[in-house]
């Protein structure tokens, strides 16, 4: 019986970010990321197509580039980051084009589906290997209770329910 070796690959926190991005009273996009987040990948194929990925955030890391806003969001109208520091996402499956996991904010754990683009894999100048992945993917932020919801005097819904995922992650590869 051949034993199968995963290959273990850690987060290029450097090279990567954690994004989202929303509509604001219908007519705007705002961006956002978090900026302490740590994520993993084990898989024994070249082409990842057996990858498990892993990958966690802290709450409080939340950035939108403004205070009051990023305070908000930190509040129990939304991330609630004093009872739930993090945020957690661990996958069921990985064909290569789809990531298909749980996504655990707050207290709620729901099932995502991710799109994938696998960029490559190339070796930095200092001789580390490093994978490239482009990820996009939607969810209700009010499945996972992030309720908080007001009406302009116009009647246009001042931030939208669904939330886009925008991550750009590099790995590398652990000798």
């Amino acid at each position: 019986m051949e034993t199968v070796v995963k290959t273990k690959w850690s987060i290029d926190n450097s090279h990567s970010e954690v994004g989202f991005k929303v509509k604001h009273m219908m007519i705007s996009t705002v961006k956002g990321h978090f900026e302490e987040y740590e994520a993993s990948i084990e898989s024994s194929k070249e082409d990842f197509s057996d990858a498990q990925f892993s990958f966690s955030a802290k709450t409080a890391s939340i950035n939108t580039k403004n205070n009051d806003r990023d305070n908000h969001l930190k509040s129990d109208d939304f991330f609630n980051v004093n009872d739930y520091p993090e945020m957690t996402f661990t996958s069921k499956s990985f064909d290569g084009d789809r990531l298909v996991g749980d996504l655990t904010i707050r207290d709620v754990t729901k099932e995502i589906t991710l799109d994938v683009d696998l960029n490559g894999v190339a070796v930095d100048p200092y001789g580390q290997t490093k994978a490239g992945f482009e990820m996009r993917g939607k969810v209700n932020r009010k499945d996972f209770n992030l309720t908080w919801s007001a009406v302009t005097e116009a009647g246009s819904i001042v931030v939208a329910d669904t939330v886009t995922l925008v991550i750009d992650a590099q790995f590398v590869k652990q000798e």
